[in-house]
């Protein structure tokens, strides 16, 4: 039998409709959002979603879904060491 855990670690899908909704698998934590801004932790590494308008609509925590909606412009994957993204968040 296969359980959930087993099955979340390392996946992390992403559907984006006309650049105004993206639902998402494989989050593990949202870091900091506003209405121009997200920064997620998720299965592959640190996202961060700009736009404007932005709205987290929907969040399982338990199995890491989440929708987003608002005016997308940009999808950055951020692969930084941790001990790296502590001093960056300081500076920021």
């Amino acid at each position: 039998m296969i359980d959930n855990k087993t099955l979340k670690q390392n996946t992390h899908n992403i559907i984006m409709e006309s650049r105004n909704k993206i639902s998402m698998s494989g989050i593990n934590k949202v870091e900091n959002f506003d209405e121009n801004e997200i920064i997620l932790i998720t299965e592959l590494g640190e996202l961060t979603i700009k736009g404007s308008d932005l709205h987290i609509s929907k969040m399982d925590v338990d199995i890491g879904d989440m929708i987003i909606d608002g005016n997308i412009i940009g999808l950055i994957y951020n692969e930084t060491q941790k001990s790296n993204s502590i001093i960056k968040r300081i500076f920021r």
